[in-house]
């Protein structure tokens, strides 16, 4: 077991009051807090050790590079991944998704050829596909989703076939809660050699990754909701597949020689997709958010936050008109619900008005909402520094909500 009352200490944000009431933060989802390891490690670095990376030759740039390129390491070893040079380092996983989608996309794909996604999938894996569409004329085809939010792995095995290019998925659904079965996914996919990418953005922080054991040919995530700033993500990339791809962001820093006379070329793997000065800080900070992570042990993330979410689900089971959406068996630290004749939006300001921050709405995956005839719901996620008081106090407001507003 973890020592709860430590870890939320770790976290200054946890001192505040709003409306008199003590911060309940349930949104860790859409971002997680940050604890003061980050923040400090960021104020350090712009204090005492900021230079441009990979440029200077002065003792604070190689300074700068070394604490930057350090990162690359640990990010290496929290995804156990057989080689740094396979982490590429962007802004966000949007963004590493789009890199994936225009490099990969431009160069292996053609008109005609398809592409699987799910009806689950956030709205960052699902539009760069859409833009590629309409620029290249690929196809999409979706795997359903059923009532519980699984999804249908017999639908998925009939649309394996060689015209698809690339199968791009979730690990773990920011709406549902659903954790996928990427690795059979992946293996399924691979017996028509068709390369996989999975957006790891909701799973990273609750359970071990191993992109190794997966076999999955791209894994992204963003570091805002690693405990780390915004501004910095991460695509990993098998090498060989990095390497036979163009980039589609061109700058200093990512070329070996340019030339108005000959055509420019461009560095290996990882720098020939990082393209300008990169988000050094941002880095510097995401390395300090694996520290604090590896502190504690990934896998106690998952079994803390599991004991959470039971409590959660039947705590919430007892609230009059409340019906949560996605009861997959296999499941991780999420809960939507709705409640009948109440607005998700309604239900989060209420809640906001008692200290409790939820997020109400269509959560960037609208195509999901669609399927289960919804344009909202109210969503409770949960963070390592959570407790039972915080689900204590989203469940009192919520038989609040439920007198306020029942017709």
């Amino acid at each position: 077991m973890i020592d709860i009352h430590s870890i939320r200490a770790e976290f200054p944000i946890l001192k505040r009051k709003f409306y008199d009431h003590p911060l309940a933060y349930l949104d860790t989802a859409s971002s997680a807090q940050k604890p003061q390891k980050v923040i400090d490690a960021i104020s350090d670095f712009y204090s005492y050790s900021y230079a441009n990376i990979h440029r200077g030759i002065y003792a604070l740039s190689t300074e700068a590079t070394e604490a930057y390129e350090s990162v690359r390491k640990k990010v290496q070893k929290f995804i156990n991944a057989s080689d740094f040079h396979s982490i590429v380092f962007t802004k966000g996983a949007t963004e590493s998704i789009n890199l994936v989608a225009q490099s990969f996309g431009l160069s292996k794909l053609s008109a005609g050829d398809e592409i699987i996604l799910s009806e689950m999938e956030h709205h960052s894996n699902i539009v760069p596909w859409q833009l590629l569409k309409e620029r290249m004329g690929i196809i999409i085809k979706v795997i359903p989703v059923d009532e519980i939010g699984v999804l249908d792995l017999d639908a998925y095995q009939s649309l394996l076939t060689e015209k698809v290019k690339l199968v791009a998925i979730t690990h773990m659904s920011n709406v549902l809660g659903t954790v996928n079965p990427i690795k059979k996914m992946v293996k399924m996919a691979h017996q028509f050699n068709i390369p996989v990418l999975v957006d790891g953005c909701q799973a990273v922080a609750h359970m071990p990754i191993d992109v190794e054991d997966l076999d999955c040919d791209f894994y992204v995530f963003s570091s805002h909701k690693l405990y780390g700033p915004t501004g910095a993500g991460v695509l990993y990339g098998k090498y060989d597949l990095l390497k036979s791809l163009q980039p589609y962001q061109g700058g200093g820093g990512m070329i070996e020689r340019v030339s108005f006379e000959k055509s420019t070329t461009f560095k290996p793997p990882p720098q020939r997709f990082e393209a300008g000065t990169p988000p050094i800080a941002q880095v510097v900070g995401l390395g300090a958010a694996i520290d604090f992570i590896s502190s504690i042990g990934i896998d106690k993330f998952w079994s803390q936050e599991e004991v959470l979410l039971n409590y959660a689900q039947k705590r919430l089971a007892d609230v009059p008109g409340l019906r949560i959406i996605g009861l997959a068996t296999e499941k991780s630290s999420v809960f939507s619900f709705i409640i009948k004749g109440i607005h998700a939006h309604d239900i989060a300001t209420f809640a906001d008005h008692h200290g409790v921050a939820i997020r109400g709405g269509h959560h960037c995956a609208q195509p999901l909402m669609t399927r289960y005839n919804l344009s909202a719901t109210a969503r409770a996620s949960i963070g390592i520094y959570n407790n039972k008081n915080d689900i204590d106090q989203l469940v009192e407001i919520l038989y609040k909500v439920y007198d306020f507003f029942k017709i």
